[in-house]
C-alpha cells in the first residue's frame, strides 16, 4: 500500500460559512484549533446552516488576536472583538443538542442580518462548554454537527467524480464535503472507512462514525449556491446506509485521542483496522 499522507487541513472558525486552509494546526479534545468554536443562530437560538443559507459559504471569518475579521463578497470587512464570556443566550442544534452560547458584538450580528437577509446573532462556546460526541470514540466537539474532525480521502473524491462522469455530470471539488483532513496516498476508495486508530503527525484519531452526508455537499462553496443534484445523486448509487437511517456516506467523522501539531505532509499511521464489513458505531448512535 502506498505511504498515506496529510494532504490538506482546514478548520472553520465560524459553523458554516467559509474553511481556512492551513499548512499545520494543533488538535486538541474538540478538534483542530479553532473548529467550530462560533456560529450563527436564529432568535429562538437554533443554528443556521448551508442547507437553509447556502449563501454562507461565501463569507469568511478570519481569527485576528482577539479579533475576528468578517469579510464576503461585495461587503464591508469587519473587525469585531471576541467575547470569551459575558452575557449569554440558549442555542441548539437540530432540536437535539441543548445549551448556551456566549453573545458576540451586536455589529457582527447586524452585520450577517443583512448580508444573509435573515436574523442572525453570532455566538461563541462558553468557556466551561463540554460536548460529547457519539460513536466507536465519543470524543468531544465544539459546535460541530457532532463529532470533533471529518476525514476524507483524495481516492474516494477521485473514485466519486468518474462515478459522476460516467453519468454524463461535472466533477466536484473536495471543499463541498468541507473536511477537516483530506488523506492522499491510499489507492483504494473511502479506506478511511476501515480506520479504527491512526496517527496524523503527532495526533492520535480514533473512528467515531461514517459521515451521512446532509444537502450541503450539492452547496457550490465559490458561490453559495445550490448545484445539485451531484453529488448526492451519484452518492446514493453506491454509498446508502441502511444501518445509518438509509443516509448517504462520504468520509468519516472521527475523535482526536491524543492532542498535537498536524501538518499538511505529515505520514498517516494506521494502528488499528475494523474488519471488513464490520462498523461499530451503529449501535451507539442517538437517535
Amino acid at each position: 500500500m502506498s505511504v498515506a499522507k496529510v494532504a490538506a487541513l482546514n478548520y472553520y472558525p465560524v459553523k458554516g460559512l467559509a474553511g481556512i486552509p492551513v499548512e499545520s494546526a494543533e488538535a486538541g479534545p474538540t478538534g483542530l484549533l479553532n473548529d467550530r468554536l462560533f456560529m450563527l443562530v436564529e432568535p429562538d437560538g437554533a443554528f443556521l446552516s448551508q442547507r437553509k443559507l447556502p449563501a454562507m459559504a461565501t463569507l469568511r471569518a478570519a481569527l485576528s488576536g482577539a479579533a475576528l475579521r468578517l469579510s464576503g463578497p461585495d461587503a464591508p470587512d469587519l473587525e469585531v472583538e471576541i467575547r470569551y464570556d459575558g452575557k449569554r443566550r440558549d442555542v441548539s442544534l437540530f432540536g437535539k443538542w441543548f445549551g448556551q452560547g456566549v453573545a458576540q458584538d451586536p455589529a457582527a450580528d447586524a452585520w450577517f442580518t443583512e448580508r444573509l437577509g435573515t436574523p442572525a446573532a453570532l455566538v461563541r462556546v462558553t468557556p466551561e462548554h463540554e460536548r460529547p460526541g457519539w460513536g466507536a470514540h465519543r470524543g468531544l466537539t465544539g459546535y460541530g454537527d457532532a463529532h470533533a474532525l471529518m476525514i476524507t480521502s483524495q481516492s474516494s473524491l477521485d473514485g466519486l467524480n468518474a462515478r459522476i462522469l460516467e453519468r454524463g455530470g461535472a466533477p466536484i471539488p473536495m471543499n463541498r464535503f468541507r473536511p477537516n483532513l483530506v488523506i492522499a496516498g491510499w489507492p483504494d476508495p473511502h479506506t478511511e472507512d476501515k480506520v479504527l486508530r491512526m496517527t496524523a503527525g503527532e495526533v492520535e484519531i480514533g473512528y467515531s462514525a461514517r459521515g451521512i452526508r446532509c444537502a450541503v455537499p450539492t452547496v457550490d462553496q465559490a458561490t453559495g449556491t445550490k448545484s445539485g443534484p451531484e453529488p448526492t445523486r451519484t452518492l446514493a448509487t453506491y454509498r446508502r446506509e441502511p444501518s445509518y437511517g438509509g443516509g448517504v456516506s462520504f468520509g468519516v467523522k472521527a475523535a482526536v485521542l491524543a492532542p498535537g501539531t498536524i501538518r499538511v505532509g505529515d505520514d498517516i499511521t494506521v494502528h488499528e483496522w475494523i474488519p471488513d464489513g464490520a462498523d461499530p458505531a451503529p449501535a451507539t448512535r442517538t437517535p
